[in-house]
């Protein structure tokens, strides 16, 4: 606005129009105006403490106001809003404004009046506050924009390497680390990281609204913490609040902190050559002590001071143990009542084949849950991929029947029947490179007992064992099928041999 005072005051001084218009930051042409028209209504200085600048302006040109008032204002909150999409402009929205006005026959404003009183509404709307923050209330946490740069020894190219920034919004403490990605288990790690390196946790964590911190993006009664995130909040007992979609007021020290970031310690070692990650990271933690250390300008002290001298004592303690990093995933429940994990195969119980299930992965443990219950729990397996971890009671009952055939149990079996039978089942066992190929024979030959009888059947492994050292099934079973009612006999009749020449027996000689 025109200083309408400042003017009339410096003209009370004697000073020329051209130095009056460089003092006020206005035109010679505007100073001209105003002093010409104080002329006219006989306005000299001094003037009353009453008589704004808004107040002469009504009273200068009442006129120009006038005919703003009697024009259409446009909505502004609707223009707010609509300046936030791509692309959309003020001329765009004024020249739809100047249709709702032309099919309403209303006076639009001017481009330049338009302009005028959404800067003014903008203006209205960029106050700002100052939040008092307590000791260890909150620590604002980002991944920096810019990334530092490290030389792989192997290939001797350049590689990426992405930098976390934790900032304690009190002392402005900060924590700088480098990952080589962006991913969960970073995230996590630096977190980790960042609370042994404060020596202590805060009442609240302030993350951007990044996918490994908040799973779904919307309204703040939609956002949803990543639950490896939320995990690891429970086990240092702190709250999560996310930042609003773009809203990085919420979160000023870690935007702050991250451009001073950039400038003394990324920038600072770009023309150092690092051939690890963990020599850029060292190369950082001295650079991040400096910085630390560095005098603030506008107050007393430095970011160390304060967070020793008045922040530290105030953060809770660390947790006994460290927090173990868990992966989260989904998985679907095959046929063979087993899930797929990092290659390897996990049973969960049979009834779930073919539903989602959630896993919570760590180094040295798999959790399988199913609406929010466990339902299974594995050690992590390692090594080859394929293998299986698989725990009985997750088998279906005939599954489980056909687990508990082993060779010992034949065996036991046949010792039951007879001593020619376990014989033969033992060389059945024994003619197999495998002993698990020998099962289908030693189940088809003992079930034969179920057929004939017992009796029978250790009677023709018996003759069997007469003919060959290492009976078959099938030598057995046409023993049974062809001599079965003579063997019936034998056993029937066991003192059936006489001491003459014929040693046949009568049931020889009826066929």
């Amino acid at each position: 606005m025109t200083k309408y005072r400042e003017i009339l005051r410096l003209y009370s001084l004697g000073l020329s129009q051209q130095s009056i218009a460089n003092s006020c930051g206005a035109s010679k042409k505007t100073v001209n105006r105003v002093l010409k028209r104080a002329k006219e209504l006989d306005i000299h200085w001094p003037i009353a403490e009453n008589d704004t600048d808004a107040a002469l302006a009504a009273k200068f040109f009442p006129s120009a106001r006038q005919e703003a008032s009697t024009r259409a204002m446009p909505n502004f909150e609707h223009i707010r809003k609509e300046l936030m999409h791509n692309g959309v402009s003020k001329k765009l929205l004024w020249m739809e404004y100047m249709e709702d006005c032309k099919k309403l026959n209303e006076s639009p404003l001017m481009y330049s009046q338009f302009c005028y009183y959404v800067q003014q509404d903008e203006q209205k709307h960029r106050a700002s506050m100052h939040i008092k923050r307590n000791p260890a209330e909150q620590i604002e946490v980002d991944w920096a924009g810019d990334v530092a740069h490290f030389t792989n020894p192997e290939t001797g190219k350049q590689a990426k390497a992405y930098v976390f920034v934790g900032v304690l919004s009190y002392s402005q403490y900060a924590f700088v680390e480098a990952f080589m990605d962006m991913k969960q288990k970073s995230w996590i790690s630096a977190h980790v990281h960042m609370y042994e390196y404060f020596g202590g946790v805060s009442k609240i964590l302030i993350p951007d609204n990044c996918k490994t911190a908040v799973s779904r993006i919307g309204a703040w009664d939609e956002q949803r913490i990543n639950q490896s995130y939320q995990e690891m909040a429970e086990h240092y007992g702190t709250a999560i609040i996310p930042a609003r979609i773009r809203s990085p007021k919420d979160k000023p020290n870690a935007e702050s902190i991250v451009g001073n970031i950039s400038t003394w310690i990324i920038a600072a070692l770009r023309n150092d050559q690092f051939f690890s990650l963990h020599e850029l990271n060292k190369a950082i933690r001295q650079r991040l002590i400096l910085f630390n250390r560095r005098p603030f300008q506008k107050k007393e002290g430095s970011r160390e001071s304060i967070f020793l001298g008045e922040e530290k004592p105030y953060l809770a303690p660390l947790p006994a143990t460290r927090f173990e990093l868990c992966e989260w995933k989904t998985a679907t429940v095959q046929f063979n009542y087993h899930i797929s994990i990092a290659g390897m195969l996990y049973s969960v119980p049979y009834e779930l084949i073919k539903k989602k299930v959630s896993v919570r992965v760590t180094d040295k443990l798999i959790e399988v849950f199913h609406n929010q219950e466990r339902v299974a729990s594995h050690m992590r397996l390692y090594g080859r991929s394929g293998q299986y971890s698989t725990i009985a009671a997750h088998m279906p009952h005939d599954h489980q029947e056909y687990l508990q055939w082993n060779g010992e149990r034949f065996r036991s079996w046949a010792a039951k029947i007879g001593v020619n039978t376990n014989v033969v089942v033992t060389r059945l066992l024994a003619s197999h490179k495998v002993e698990q190929q020998a099962y289908r024979s030693c189940m088809g030959l003992l079930k034969l007992a179920d057929k004939y009888s017992p009796k029978m059947l250790e009677a023709a492994c018996q003759k069997s064992l007469l003919f060959t050292p290492a009976p078959s099934y099938k030598s057995i079973k046409n023993i049974l099928v062809t001599r079965g009612t003579e063997l019936l006999v034998a056993n029937e009749s066991p003192s059936n041999t006489t001491p003459h020449g014929i040693t046949r027996g009568a049931g020889y000689y009826r066929r």
